[in-house]
């Protein structure tokens, strides 16, 4: 979960990746290895992000996948206000073999 109160260009993203969950560093590093940033259009709710989130680690624990900061990220959302609108997007791995959930305040201005 990340905060910015500027509109950051796509680059600014690993800046705004610093130390919010465990899986930060490793989504910084798929940017810095040619990881694609796709930043989506549109702002759900709180509460459809959470579910959206709590349905796929429940999923993926159960059929072992492995999930980096997925279960804090899950966290920091149940704190969120429920009816509070936010940006989401993905940093898909070069390799295609990782990809990374993101979720921004709405007032980033992607």
């Amino acid at each position: 979960m990340a905060t910015e109160d500027e509109n950051p260009s796509q680059p600014d993203i690993t800046v705004i990746l610093k130390g919010q969950t465990s899986a930060c560093k490793a989504a910084r590093d798929a940017i810095a290895a040619g990881g694609e940033v796709v930043l989506y259009d549109g702002q759900p709710p709180q509460w459809m992000v959470l579910g959206i989130a709590a349905t796929r680690l429940r999923r993926s624990l159960k059929i072992g996948l492995t999930t980096l900061g997925l279960d804090e990220s899950i966290e920091i959302l149940r704190a969120r206000h429920r009816d509070e609108q936010l940006r989401t997007g993905n940093i898909v791995a070069a390799d295609r073999s990782w990809f990374f959930t993101l979720y921004f305040d709405a007032g980033t201005g992607w």
